[in-house]
């Protein structure tokens, strides 16, 4: 039988090893902190991002995943990239999308409309995996928020490409990513600089298609953000006047009571 004082030694020892294990994970997987325009109560999306990572999306990202949440009329919300009209329609209108049945019985195509969902590179989920050599590409409609760490992730993984140490194997078709859990990801780096020409002429850098990009996903997968801003900004200030109006209440019936004693 181990005495007190030995079991309280080897319990130190596994919690200290525990504890230690933990630092060293967090130290690897910290993830790139970027100061958003759309975290705080207050934050908004920079509408020039916006249409700009729509533009890396579907110039790049769309030829391997889908947003399949998402419909083209969305890019012209309040809220969103906020296109106009007609460029929605035009969006829309460079996508096949098969419809129907006929009266004849049979599925057609014809040009997407803005109520359209996006339409995906891929009929379905074996063609996706077959297609990438057995790693299924996920769908980018909510992809930030089912990722720790939100948009610095997805930020992170996108710069987070390296050459591998001379000691790290990888396997063909996989490449050395120091944020990706195990850091290795079956996805080749997809931005690499002026790869997009951006229609405003902002500079194309890996690091700005990567933060706009990410701008994009993240208004997808939370696309009533500024709402839910506005909202709770306007619920402080109704519980800050209410607490006032209830302590100045209180004050004066206690001042009251103290007077009839």
């Amino acid at each position: 039988m181990c005495s007190l004082k030995a079991r309280f030694i080897i319990i130190s020892i596994i919690f200290l090893s525990i504890t230690f294990s933990s630092v060293r994970s967090e130290e690897k997987t910290k993830l790139i902190q970027v100061d958003w325009s759309f975290k705080g109560i207050t934050g908004k999306f920079d509408r020039s991002s916006l249409q700009r990572g729509y533009q890396v999306y579907a110039e790049v990202c769309a030829s391997c995943h889908s947003m399949n949440l998402v419909s083209y009329r969305n890019l012209g919300e309040p809220g969103g990239p906020e296109f106009s009209l007609e460029q929605v329609k035009a969006i829309a209108a460079n996508f096949e999308v098969e419809d129907g049945p006929n009266a004849d019985g049979e599925m057609f195509t014809r040009p997407g409309r803005p109520s359209d969902k996006f339409v995906s590179p891929y009929p379905n989920v074996q063609a996706a995996t077959a297609a990438n050599g057995g790693a299924y590409p996920p769908d980018m409609s909510v992809l930030v928020k089912a990722r720790k760490g939100d948009s610095n992730y997805i930020y992170s993984v996108l710069m987070g490409y390296e050459d591998a140490p001379a000691d790290f194997q990888l396997d063909d078709g996989v490449y050395y990513n120091k944020y990706m859990d195990g850091k290795k990801i079956k996805m080749s780096n997809p931005l690499s600089d002026g790869i997009v020409t951006y229609a405003d002429g902002t500079p194309a850098t890996e690091s700005q298609m990567a933060k706009d990009v990410t701008t994009f996903l993240t208004w997808t997968a939370e696309p009533h953000l500024e709402r839910r801003h506005k909202m709770g900004v306007k619920v402080v200030i109704f519980l800050s006047i209410f607490s006032l109006l209830v302590y100045l209440s209180m004050k004066r019936i206690w001042s009251r009571i103290d007077s009839e004693k």
